[in-house]
């Protein structure tokens, strides 16, 4: 709880300044979302892998953010778990991705 209320709302500055940012990376994973989900069983293999590699570039993304900025801090450990949990509240399809990076 700590680690939350220290850095919980510097994160969730950062997540809309990412929003803001690579809202093009989001777009685009959410359009190969849509498009999987559309598609028929012949296509859905190649368009799921399409749809995770597009979380991919979100996720490396949003790790370049959390561990560039957890160096500057006194807590970097308090840092990562905060940011992780934000990005599992507000983008939860990305946070299996982020798990162990």
């Amino acid at each position: 709880m700590f680690g939350r209320a220290r850095f919980g709302k510097l994160v969730d500055v950062q997540l809309d300044v990412f929003l803001a940012d690579h809202r093009d990376l989001v777009a685009e994973a959410d359009e190969r979302l849509a498009a999987y989900n559309r598609a028929d069983r012949s296509e859905a293999e190649e368009l799921y892998g399409d749809y995770v590699d597009a979380v991919d570039a979100a996720v490396d993304a949003l790790v370049e953010m959390r561990d560039h900025y957890a160096r500057t801090v006194d807590d970097p450990d308090g840092y990562v778990r905060a940011f992780d949990r934000a990005v599992a509240r507000r983008l939860p399809e990305y946070a299996p991705a982020m798990e162990n990076r």
